[in-house]
């Protein structure tokens, strides 16, 4: 049977990856996929052949840190970057009919930019997934998250982003979005710098002694003086321990 008439690879050398090797990008029915060429932007020859008609890309398991040419996707609906490299400097580009967005295994940290970016350059989006960022506190990205800290992060993305219909994993429930309105904004992980007085706490080691410090003497070579005072307390006890002031080496 023979291939549909939009179906097709791009011939031997039109795309060549950071290595020099010949990639075959596979595009059919308008969905585009170039997957795991190592890749740190999208290939200005994949944007001219296709960016026009293209519906649904796929660019996932490269190293891309640059959306640069994206805005050119005018058609575009569903966009998957997972497992590359995008950061919290990434700058979306405007696409006004995008509906689907997996962002999974990037290197988000910081959610509040991220979403701020969402809202407005994609205000049709329904489907979003951010899973494996440190971004989204679930155990892909620490295991020391649990399902509290992640449901606290699905209420404050579904208080920016109400018109979600998925996100990550599971469908958004209209008990979610009930809760995100009621308290989604009050949700937010601030982790506040340290302070200059702790990190030079940090870097401080404090050395105890447990005698007066007029016995300690500051050359490496300390040596602790034996002292006595005399007690001001009687002691009626069967057993005495008078002599507990006193080191051995000054009897």
């Amino acid at each position: 049977m023979a291939a549909p008439a939009d179906c097709g690879k791009l011939s031997s050398g039109e795309i060549e990856s950071d290595n020099g090797q010949d990639n075959d990008p596979v595009f059919c029915d308008g969905q585009l996929c170039y997957l795991g060429h190592e890749v740190t932007m999208i290939p200005p020859t994949l944007i001219d052949t296709y960016a026009d008609r293209t519906q649904r890309l796929d660019l996932s398991f490269n190293m891309i840190q640059c959306l640069s040419g994206l805005e050119r996707f005018i058609q575009l609906k569903e966009l998957i970057l997972d497992n590359n490299e995008l950061s919290d400097d990434t700058v979306f580009p405007c696409l006004r009919s995008l509906t689907t967005l997996c962002l999974n295994k990037n290197r988000f940290e910081n959610l509040d930019p991220l979403l701020h970016q969402l809202k407005e350059k994609f205000p049709q989006l329904h489907y979003l997934s951010l899973l494996g960022n440190i971004a989204c506190p679930n155990q892909l990205s620490s295991s020391e998250k649990d399902e509290e800290d992640y449901q606290r992060y699905r209420y404050y993305v579904l208080y920016h982003l109400p018109y979600l219909k998925f996100l990550d994993s599971s469908a958004v429930q209209q008990e979610e979005l009930q809760e995100a309105r009621r308290r989604g904004k009050f949700l937010q992980v601030v982790r506040p710098p340290p302070s200059a007085d702790q990190e030079e706490d940090s870097e401080t080691t404090c050395v105890l002694t447990p005698l007066p410090s007029d016995t300690v003497k500051e050359k490496d070579d300390v040596q602790h003086l034996g002292f006595y005072s005399k007690s001001k307390q009687t002691y009626l006890g069967h057993r005495s321990e008078g002599n507990r002031f006193i080191r051995s080496k000054d009897l």
